[in-house]
């Protein structure tokens, strides 16, 4: 549970540096992300996962 905690806090400070760093970069990357038919926001989001579970899997054994 701990580390859900951990992953949840990294992604917050992530996305967080993201929009202070490059505000003008989010914001039209959020608009093209509104425009993006919904089959490919689930592909990528699963594609997203997949690699995700990978990356966790092989860094803690």
């Amino acid at each position: 549970m701990l580390d859900l905690l951990v992953a949840l806090g990294l992604v917050l400070v992530i996305e967080g540096l993201t929009f202070a760093v490059f505000p003008g970069g989010a914001k039209r990357a959020l608009a093209v992300l509104a425009e993006a038919p919904e089959p490919s926001l689930r592909v990528a989001g699963l594609v997203s996962a997949v690699i995700g579970v990978a990356v966790v899997w092989a860094v803690r054994g």
